[in-house]
């Protein structure tokens, strides 16, 4: 028996800024950014730093959602981490002692040390947890690509789109978004599936991605992505 696939099961046009993205399904990975427990729970690092975790909080769902129609349709997740060695050598002097913080990467914080590998805040939150087959990438640094084998992963699979989620936009996200698009990844962007703990930088941080003709990548919303997820 002969089995035929339509190109609409292939391929679908996103309502998006600053004109429609054209999702190749087979070829696009959802990159979940950095969704810890140490950003996104009460008594996390984040909140420590003296932020309003809610501010995050927002995107769980949004992302759950997301996550749930996209291994339901048989498509590629990846989930980061920000952290770092327990021995501390991948971490610069510089970025440890930045913000002069009372507690800073490496101290004992209420899930363990904070930002450290294998400690319970560094870990990702239960609602958005990987499954075993999703790669999780564990990186030192803002940019996913910097220090890890997310663009060995994506090569190896064929992928050349990645819809950006997680937290927060100006940092990570927005990071990671250019060094993809420095890599020639086509970027969308949901916004309701970003966060930051700054409205103004959540703000300016979509424009940034979405401006002249979107010089890194695209914005939607995560509504329009599960449309043609089916």
């Amino acid at each position: 028996m002969e089995i035929t696939v339509s190109s609409s099961d292939l391929t679908a046009s996103i309502e998006a800024e600053p004109y429609p993205f054209e999702l190749v399904k087979r070829k696009c990975a959802l990159l979940i950014i950095d969704m810890q427990r140490d950003f996104l729970e009460p008594d996390g690092f984040g909140e420590m730093l003296g932020n309003d975790v809610s501010q995050l909080r927002r995107t769980i769902e949004p992302n759950r959602l997301l996550l749930d129609a996209w291994r339901a349709a048989g498509l590629t997740v990846i989930h980061t981490r920000e952290g770092h060695r327990p021995d501390l050598s991948d971490l610069p002097p510089a970025k440890k002692v930045r913000g002069r913080g009372v507690k800073t990467i490496g101290d004992p914080g209420p899930m363990g040390r904070i930002l450290i590998r294998g400690e319970a805040g560094h870990d990702i939150i239960p609602e958005l947890y990987p499954l075993p087959a999703e790669p999780v990438i564990d990186k030192p640094g803002k940019g996913a690509f910097f220090a890890t084998d997310l663009h060995a992963i994506l090569q190896n699979r064929g992928l050349t789109q990645l819809v950006v989620t997680g937290v927060t936009t100006e940092v990570c996200v927005n990071t990671t978004v250019r060094e993809a698009n420095d890599r020639g990844y086509d970027c969308l962007i949901p916004e309701d599936c970003v966060g930051s703990y700054f409205p103004e930088f959540q703000e300016m941080g979509l424009k940034m991605i979405k401006a002249q003709g979107g010089i890194f990548g695209w914005v939607t919303h995560s509504s329009k992505i599960l449309a043609v997820l089916g």
